[in-house]
């Protein structure tokens, strides 16, 4: 499906920004569904397949975190969240719940739509990844693309799409840097921002569902003023 033709779900109580938003971007040929509370946003969101959800924090009846944890127990549909500006826990905290990238209130519409598109294009080519790329193996850690699953000394883990996608990419990389750059580029298709966090955020989750300890890690190791890198078995040299 062409992201051009993407159907999508705009959650958000302020009925004039919804109005605006979607006037803005049924001309480039998304259809645009809406709802102004949590409750309907979530119903409709379980009910009918999307491209991709719009979904504001402050919202009646459901918050915006409220409605992203509902959803992420049965559905990975990516996830743009718009946040009060300079207001870094709730990005914090969406991001660890599973959205797949945030705004601030104040975004351009020109950015809107860069950031909706890339979500859109990453979700359809996790799904077409081909399965050539082959399972990765890493110590305990095991990948495998055919079936999008990562298990850690054989027990499964449950990730959200730019968790897997993350681990995918450092362990394809297994020994060697990857900058934040890299890694948002890499994995959010988009530019690195001054003090943007999301990066760390996800790693975070990363290490918790592998029971990782960044002080003395067995798997993601930091590496100061650079990046991250998924470490070697110990038999194994760094490249």
């Amino acid at each position: 499906m062409n992201d051009e033709r993407a159907k999508l779900l705009l959650i958000d109580d302020d009925e004039k920004l919804a109005r605006l938003l979607r006037d803005y971007l049924e001309p480039f040929g998304y259809q645009v569904d809406t709802a102004h509370d949590g409750r309907r946003g979530l119903a409709m969101a379980l009910e009918n397949s999307y491209s991709a959800v719009i979904l504001d924090v402050m919202l009646p009846g459901l918050n915006g975190f409220d409605v992203l944890r509902e959803l992420r127990r049965s559905s990975d549909v990516p996830v743009l969240m718009l946040t009060a500006l300079g207001d870094e826990p709730d990005r914090i905290a969406g991001l660890e719940i599973g959205a797949d990238d945030y705004l601030p209130k104040t975004f351009s519409t020109r950015e809107l739509l860069a950031r909706l598109r890339a979500v859109i294009r990453r979700s359809m080519a996790t799904a077409r990844r081909s399965p050539a790329e082959g399972a990765v193996s890493v110590g305990g850690l095991y990948i495998d693309p055919e079936t999008h699953t990562a298990t850690i000394d054989g027990q499964p883990m449950t990730l959200t799409r730019i968790e897997y996608d993350m681990l995918l990419a450092l362990a394809r990389s297994a020994g060697r840097v990857k900058s934040r750059e890299q890694l948002l580029l890499e994995v959010a298709e988009r530019d690195f921002e001054a003090f943007d966090r999301s990066i760390d955020v996800h790693i975070s989750a990363l290490r918790k569902k592998m029971g990782d300890d960044s002080k003395s890690p067995r798997y993601i190791e930091t590496i100061r003023g650079t990046g991250y890198r998924m470490r070697l078995p110990q038999s194994e040299p760094l490249a």
